[in-house]
């Protein structure tokens, strides 16, 4: 009898805790993945953008707790002017993103810690170049439009994009700075 009662229990919190979280797709149309990266020794810098290729959160008990982000890095453009071509090809190579053995990018959200309704302290795992570690950052819902907004700086160096060029003059930020909205 007990044995019963407790796979009745099983059946019915396994049910129950399938309808309590649900996966929200994002909109990839409509959500936004911008990046720039300065000089180190003067003022300038390239900025553009990448585009999500597919991404959901996890939605438990009316709560945003988790999600995961897939990013196109064969979408990666530079909006800053003349260096468009030739800047999106150098990015695209071994020596930053290499595009050609890694397509895409992941963000993995594995911990939100709520300060108030609307904002939030996340963990996440970030995956560039085939190498994941772990990110920490702050972001903030507005559920009125349905998106999520967030901005933060990477080391590059840590994932393996080393590139430095040979003048100092010329060399640019390890930082690379990422903005984000996200909308479903």
């Amino acid at each position: 009898m007990k044995k019963r009662i407790l796979s009745i229990a099983i059946a019915i919190c396994s049910t129950v805790c399938s309808y309590a979280q649900e996966h929200l797709k994002i909109d990839a149309s409509k959500s936004e993945l911008k990046w720039s990266s300065d000089y180190t020794f003067y003022f300038g810098g390239h900025y553009g953008t990448v585009q999500f290729k597919e991404g959901y959160f996890i939605k438990t008990d009316n709560k945003i707790t988790g999600g995961s982000f897939v990013i196109d890095m064969n979408t990666i453009a530079n909006v800053d002017g003349g260096y468009n071509e030739g800047l999106v090809l150098h990015l695209k190579d071994h020596d930053f993103f290499d595009v050609k053995k890694f397509p895409t990018a992941k963000l993995v959200i594995t911990e939100v810690d709520y300060k108030d309704e609307a904002n939030m302290i996340i963990n996440a795992d970030l995956t560039i170049k085939g190498i994941t570690l772990p990110i920490k950052y702050k972001a903030k819902a507005n559920y009125e439009n349905m998106e999520m907004t967030t901005k933060f700086k990477i080391d590059r160096m840590r994932w393996g994009i080393d590139f430095n060029h040979k003048l100092k003059s010329e060399a640019i930020s390890d930082a690379i700075v990422f903005e984000v909205k996200l909308n479903l």
